[in-house]
C-alpha cells in the first residue's frame, strides 16, 4: 500500500488491529511488569538476544505505539515517549553533551530548558550561548570547537520569533553537530524538522499532542541509533517515563490532531488580526502575520502559522497584569494547545526563572502576554479580549 497521509497516520501508524485480538482501539496494558515463560528467556531478553517485553520502565505495549506512530508522523525512525517535556529535553541534552561541552541556542527557550541549562552550567560545566541564527554566518561565528549540539525552539516561546532550520542545519551538518528542535508550537502537522534537515525534535507531549489539558508528558523522535543510546542510558537509568496510561490518553488525544490544529490556527489568525488593529495593543507576534519579519521563514517551513499568538499591550507590568484579571472566557493558566484559550504573562510566570536583563534581552518585556488560542468561536474569544482591553 503506497504511503498514507498525515490525517490517516495519526490515528492508523503504529497499530496494527490483528496483532491485538482485533481490538479497534490500542489496548491499555497498565502492568509495571512482565513475565517469562522460563529463566532462560528472561536472561536472553535482559541479554538483549530476544525481542520481548521486561519492565514497563524499559518498555510497555501501549507505549511502544505512541512511539511507532510518532516516528511516522515526524519522518523518523524511531520515538521515545517520556514523563514530561522537560523529562524529554534533559534526557536528550543528557545522552548528547558531557563535561566540558558548549550548547548552541535559539535567543530564547522555555524558562525550565532556561534553568536547565543553567544547572547543567553549575554542576558540569556544560557551557551554553545564545544565538539570532538568523545567517549562516552568524551561526557559524557562534559555534565553539567544544559545541556539542545546537538546541533550537521555533517559533520561540514566548517572542514567536522563528529560526529557519534548514540554513542552521546545513551549516550544523559541515561540522558534524547535531541539530535538536523543540517542535511544541507547532506538532507534527504543522513543522517536520528532520525533514528540513535535523536530527531530533522534542515535542512537550502535553500541549497540541494531547489537546485535552489532562495529560502532562513529552515525547523525541530521532535516528534509530541515537534513540537506542537515550533508551539505554538516560531513559532508563534516570527513569523519566510515561505511564501507560498516559500514552493510552496521548493515541486518543493524537486522532484529532490535524482537525483542531486547523481550528487552533483558523481562529488564531483572526484574533491576531483584531489584536493589531485595537489601540491598547501596542505590538502583536505572530508568525502568519506578512508584517512579521519572520513570515518568509513562516511559509517556507510551517504548514501553517499556528495557535499561539503573544503581544504587548500599551502601559507596565501592573497594567498587564489587570488586563488579565479582568477577562471573564479566557483563563490564566501557563499551559498551551488545550480546547480552552489560555493567556499566561511570561515575565512573571513561566520565563520568571530567567534573570529580567536576559529577559529583555531576549525580547520578553514585562507587559507582553501569550495567548495559547483554544477551539472556542472565536468571535466569543474576541468579545472577551476586547472588554478587557477596552478597559486598559
Amino acid at each position: 500500500m503506497e504511503k498514507k497521509r498525515f490525517e490517516t497516520e495519526v490515528i492508523h501508524g503504529g497499530y496494527n488491529t490483528e496483532d491485538y485480538h482485533d481490538s479497534l482501539v490500542p489496548p491499555l496494558f497498565q502492568t509495571s511488569t512482565f513475565t517469562f515463560s522460563n529463566a532462560k528467556q528472561g536472561e536472553r531478553r535482559f541479554a538483549g538476544e530476544e525481542e520481548g517485553f521486561i519492565y514497563s520502565r524499559l518498555g510497555n505495549p501501549t507505549v511502544k505505539i505512541l512511539e511507532e506512530r510518532l516516528a511516522i508522523l515526524e519522518g523518523a525512525e524511531k520515538g521515545l515517549a517520556f514523563g514530561s517535556g522537560m523529562a524529554a529535553v534533559s534526557a536528550v541534552l543528557f545522552s548528547l553533551v558531557k563535561a566540558g561541552d558548549h550548547i548552541l541556542c535559539s535567543k530564547g527557550v522555555y524558562g525550565c530548558t532556561f534553568g536547565l541549562l543553567q544547572l547543567m552550567e553549575e554542576k558540569f560545566n556544560i557551557q551554553h550561548d545564545f544565538s539570532l541564527m538568523e545567517t549562516k554566518e552568524n551561526v557559524r561565528n557562534a559555534l565553539q570547537p567544544n559545541t556539542a549540539c545546537i538546541y533550537i525552539e521555533t517559533p520561540i516561546n514566548p517572542t514567536m520569533k522563528l529560526v529557519d532550520l534548514q540554513m542552521v542545519a546545513e551549516v550544523a551538518r559541515e561540522k558534524g553537530i547535531p541539530v535538536v528542535v523543540d517542535n511544541t508550537f507547532c506538532s507534527p502537522y504543522l513543522q517536520k524538522p528532520i525533514e528540513l534537515g535535523c536530527d531530533v525534535v522534542i515535542h512537550s507531549a502535553t500541549k497540541y499532542i494531547c489537546g485535552h489539558g489532562d495529560v502532562v508528558a513529552g515525547l523525541v523522535a530521532g535516528s534509530e541509533d541515537f534513540l537506542n543510546k537515550v533508551a539505554l542510558t538516560t531513559q532508563k537509568d534516570i527513569g523519566g517515563i510515561i505511564s501507560p496510561f498516559d500514552a493510552w490518553l496521548l493515541l486518543r488525544g493524537l486522532k484529532t490532531l490535524p482537525v483542531r490544529m486547523d481550528r487552533h490556527c483558523e481562529n488564531a489568525e483572526k484574533l491576531a488580526t483584531a489584536l493589531a488593529a485595537h489601540p491598547a495593543v501596542e505590538q502583536v507576534f505572530y508568525p502568519g502575520d506578512p508584517n512579521n519579519r519572520d513570515y518568509h521563514i513562516a511559509k517556507r517551513q510551517m504548514h501553517k502559522p499556528g495557535g499561539v499568538i503573544s503581544f504587548t499591550i500599551k502601559g507596565t507590568k501592573e497594567d498587564a497584569q489587570t488586563f488579565l484579571d479582568r477577562l471573564e472566557l479566557i483563563k490564566i493558566a501557563v499551559s498551551l494547545g488545550d480546547a480552552e484559550t489560555l493567556i499566561q504573562h511570561p515575565a512573571t510566570m513561566t520565563h520568571s526563572v530567567v534573570p529580567k536583563d536576559v529577559r529583555t534581552e531576549m525580547g520578553i518585556s514585562d507587559t507582553m502576554l501569550r495567548l495559547s488560542v483554544g477551539l472556542e468561536a472565536w468571535e466569543d474569544i474576541w468579545q472577551d479580549l476586547k472588554q478587557a482591553l477596552d478597559k486598559a
